[in-house]
């Protein structure tokens, strides 16, 4: 007999027990909080948000949406000092903020997300979102920075003494925040104690897949990454964008292509 909707998805989503990493303890919810702002990259937000959702299906997961203001967060940038407005787009998606970072609950894991509004903010000297990491830091589990995430992460010090990477293609502008930082140039994702950040755009895809199978363990990991049909880079120490952007001390001896494939399956490269 075929199983049930909600069967197949128990199983797809690994809800049998025994199968988590030694991290994670499955009978205390998981508070995670990620940070939205004006200008925020969407895919930035939405691809480990996707995974997020996902294991929220099997796992006691809470999700805060923080703003500085609750409501609608635009992806779209607002213009940026000495540029015309038709250097930005003016259509993209809002993400609702439920939580601002003033009443936000408290958190185990914080995802701040890169984009063109970290410049805006920084150009107007609206430093909420370090100040915010930086009050948060110490009781985090985990702090996550995707793209120019990490530039934030810089501003609030907690990358200080850590290895870090960034956008490769903004390389120069995230890159000049921080004191003591060491910024990997040809990572697609670092691990450094409890800070993860990584690369840009979809790397943060790869870095939330390697972040929850460390944490939660290969099986459920692999088995959302298949059922997203997302087939992740698994190699935290190359991004070949590093050589695209010319990011000083990237590899250019090094190929660009990365044979990739299904989480958890053997494949063959063509």
């Amino acid at each position: 007999m075929a199983p049930t909707f909600p069967a197949f998805l128990c199983s797809l989503l690994l809800c049998a027990a025994g199968v988590f990493g030694q991290a994670y303890d499955p009978s205390k919810q998981l508070s995670v909080g990620i940070i939205l702002f004006p200008g925020f990259q969407p895919l930035d937000v939405i691809g480990p948000l996707d995974i997020i959702m996902m294991l929220s299906a099997s796992h006691n997961v809470s999700l805060a949406m923080i703003g500085k203001e609750k409501g609608p967060v635009r992806g779209p940038s607002p213009p940026r000092r000495n540029e015309p407005p038709t250097a930005y787009p003016v259509q993209g998606p809002s993400v609702v903020a439920t939580h601002t970072f003033a009443d936000a609950p408290r958190l185990d894991i914080l995802l701040v997300p890169g984009g063109m509004g970290l410049r805006v903010l920084n150009e107007n000297n609206d430093t909420w979102i370090p100040d915010f990491i930086a009050s948060r830091f110490d009781e985090l589990q985990y702090l996550l920075s995707v793209c120019t995430g990490a530039a934030a992460l810089a501003q609030s010090g907690v990358l200080k003494g850590r290895r870090a990477t960034t956008n490769k293609a903004s390389w120069a502008w995230a890159t000049q925040f921080g004191n003591g930082v060491n910024w990997v140039p040809t990572a697609r994702w670092t691990e450094d104690g409890n800070v993860w950040t990584s690369s840009g755009v979809s790397a943060g895809i790869d870095m939330t897949y390697a972040f929850f199978k460390k944490l939660m363990g290969v099986a459920a990991a692999n088995r959302i990454m298949n059922a997203i049909e997302y087939t992740p880079h698994v190699n935290e120490h190359w991004d070949p964008f590093s050589v695209v952007h010319k990011v000083p001390g990237a590899d250019a001896s090094r190929p660009l292509g990365e044979c990739v494939g299904p989480a958890g399956f053997e494949f063959e490269c063509s």
